[in-house]
């Protein structure tokens, strides 16, 4: 055991399912006490906690892939932080985990679903995007799911987003023809193209995704990365040349819609051009963990692979750090710090 412990945690408790955008009122900050961990757990304070798209889904009660969040408990999701107190083997104080209960200051967990890190390696909070669930998430699913190869010209919707972003180098670093990115700002356009080295980027914004895409990719696209869904999904099928694939990934355009979205009017085209459209999920690729961590841990030493954080300071703003999400405010991996 460690010197005197915190007697009490703060931690976000959603306390109403949010009908289309999340308010304010549909969360609270709440006081909960800390005592020692028992038998085979350990404490942690959370240094960073994640917060990510999938977690809006996650505040409907409705069945999925992963179970709703409950009303007036603690939310999860990806957290990093050091042991201060335990009472399992293996797991000293000091030592620094990567678990599953974020949205809190203090974390008391079965030492069996904590994974050390090494800070050395990599920044604490670089195990919750490039090293973490949004990096396996790019590199299974162009590389898995989207078989990608080499000469494949790439679109990647979302692109300056936490796992877009790492689409793209991922493609460009194992010999993509092309890559080209959409994003939400001329800021993450100029990123894009400037530090990503993507070949061609634009502010779907700026007018209609389908002209926008075929001015960047004249010969048409082989993979689509979907972090979107909507008129972008359109778009990358009507460039998609024969035997396309895309890896269908997210679809934020339509996680606040209160009204049913309508699909891509162009799915006949699916037919013709033999295209193989594929939903994932990260958790169906964690037999590429140590491949993924080697590879991606070597294109970071070497500087070839390049990331972006967008921090938020404070456990008090965790629910701004959220919505921001959703409004596309982050450039990179948003993180709230607790640090």
């Amino acid at each position: 055991m460690s010197a005197a412990l915190p007697t009490s945690s703060r931690e976000w408790h959603l306390v109403a399912r949010p009908h289309g955008w999340p308010k304010a009122e549909d969360f609270a900050l709440r006081e909960a006490a800390v005592a020692a961990p028992a038998e085979g757990r350990i404490l942690v304070r959370n240094k960073y906690f994640s917060v990510d798209p999938y977690m809006r889904g996650r505040m409907n009660d409705v069945k999925s892939y992963t179970p709703p969040f409950k009303l007036d408990h603690p939310m999860d999701g990806g957290a990093v932080g050091e042991v201060i107190a335990s009472n399992a083997e293996g797991f000293a104080v000091g030592d620094h985990v990567l678990h599953g209960l974020g949205w809190r200051e203090i974390a008391d967990l079965p030492a069996k679903h904590a994974v050390k890190v090494d800070p050395d390696i990599a920044p604490l909070s670089a195990y919750l995007g490039v090293l973490g669930m949004p990096g396996l998430t790019a590199y299974a699913g162009l590389f898995e799911v989207a078989s990608f190869k080499e000469g494949d010209a790439v679109f990647v919707s979302g692109a300056a987003g936490a796992v877009g972003s790492q689409v793209g180098q991922l493609a460009k670093l194992k010999g993509a023809s092309r890559v080209i990115g959409s994003a939400g700002s001329d800021e993450k356009v100029k990123l894009l193209t400037e530090e990503y080295g993507f070949d061609a980027a634009f502010n779907y914004k700026n007018g209609p995704v389908r002209d926008q895409l075929k001015a960047a990719a004249p010969d048409g696209i082989d993979v689509y990365f979907d972090n979107v869904g909507g008129e972008h999904l359109e778009a990358a099928i009507s460039s998609f040349n024969l035997h396309g694939r895309a890896t269908i990934c997210g679809m934020i355009a339509q996680y606040n819609s209160t009204e049913p979205t309508p699909g891509p009017s162009n799915m006949a085209l699916i037919i013709g051009k033999r295209l193989r459209l594929q939903g994932m999920l990260v958790g169906d690729h964690a037999h590429l963990q140590d491949q993924f961590v080697q590879e991606v841990a070597g294109w970071l030493a070497s500087g070839e692979l390049k990331f972006q954080e967008t921090k938020v300071e404070g456990i008090e703003n965790g629910y701004d750090a959220f919505v921001g999400l959703l409004r596309g405010e982050n450039t990179g991996k948003m993180i709230v710090s607790l640090a």
